[in-house]
């Protein structure tokens, strides 16, 4: 595993994490907490010991089947988390960005986690309204001084919302998660600069594409009712299909598989400090770490040690 500095965080990431929205039970498959101990378990030992998860990923039940699964080892690895919405059923979601509301999702979030602290809470995907609340903030840093939250960050809901990201020094959040990979590329417009910047980490979400780019796919596949891809425009679904059999055509190396391409293409731009998918078994996450052993990835990019 190769490991990069999540901007001023100085937190020192592996440049493949683990997301766990596939275990809020939205992605088609509902797991327990030995599918999930066996996937971090042998995560950790590959050296992949960042995970990011959610609140409203089921009702804190991604959350709490972390937090049985990390049981001993939670000091060896950094977990970020998020806030501002609540579970109200499969793809419902009702926000609540209230100082007193957000601290009463971390004690939850905390409690399902098993631990004392987090690594990173990040504001998940809210309005401008929402985040640019000093009342909200200074509660945050409460919560920092306690103990409780070691760095804050912004999981910005816009590909293109500048405004969140250069929002962050005053508000002294430390690390921008966004939407990134091989089918949208609005990041590099602006929001990348921005964090090169201010020396923030970037965690990029979504490599993938949903699992798109897993090489999985052909075009004219159907997702099953449970699954959160199945709710999505089915013209815009078959167009991304045959843009993904373009992209492995003209794009991906011949022998390359073309999930740790898609992965080792994310990591390549100097902004991003570590990309985060899901996997949904062993074999899914050790052939996905594979990415880390190309010759795309580098380690820390000069610019992340940028003043």
């Amino acid at each position: 595993m190769k490991y990069r500095r999540l901007g001023k965080t100085g937190l020192k990431v592996p440049v493949i994490g683990i997301g766990t929205w596939q275990y809020g039970g939205e992605w088609g498959k509902e797991f327990t907490v030995k599918e999930v101990q066996e996937i971090l378990g042998r995560g950790l030992e590959l050296g992949c010991n960042l995970i990011d998860t959610a609140e409203c990923y089921g009702d804190h039940l991604s959350e709490s089947l972390i937090g049985e699964a990390i049981q001993g080892n939670r000091s060896e690895w950094v977990i970020a988390t998020k806030f501002g919405h609540h579970f109200h059923g499969h793809l419902k979601r009702q926000d609540d960005w209230s100082p007193a509301g957000v601290v009463k999702q971390l004690e939850a979030s905390l409690k399902a986690l098993r631990t004392d602290y987090v690594d990173l809470y990040q504001f998940h995907s809210g309005s401008d309204d929402a985040l640019l609340n000093d009342e909200l903030w200074d509660v945050l840093h409460r919560q920092q001084e306690a103990g409780k939250i070691r760095h804050l960050g912004i999981s910005i809901g816009s590909n293109e919302n500048v405004r969140q990201v250069e929002a962050s020094p005053r508000l002294k959040a430390e690390a921008i998660q966004v939407v990134y990979n091989r089918l949208d590329r609005a990041p590099e417009k602006e929001v990348f600069a921005s964090c090169l910047r201010h020396d923030l980490g970037v965690l990029a979400r979504v490599p993938l594409a949903s699992g798109f780019l897993s090489g999985n796919y052909k075009p004219g596949a159907v997702f099953g009712q449970d699954d959160v891809r199945s709710s999505r425009d089915r013209e815009a679904t078959d167009k991304r299909l045959q843009e993904v059999a373009d992209i492995r055509e003209r794009e991906v190396p011949e022998g390359v598989d073309m999930a740790q391409w898609a992965i080792a293409w994310c990591l390549q731009h100097e902004a991003v400090s570590t990309c985060i998918p899901g996997f949904k078994s062993v074999a899914q996450l050790e052939s996905a770490l594979k990415a880390a052993e190309l010759d795309m990835v580098s380690a820390d990019h000069p610019a992340a040690w940028r003043e």
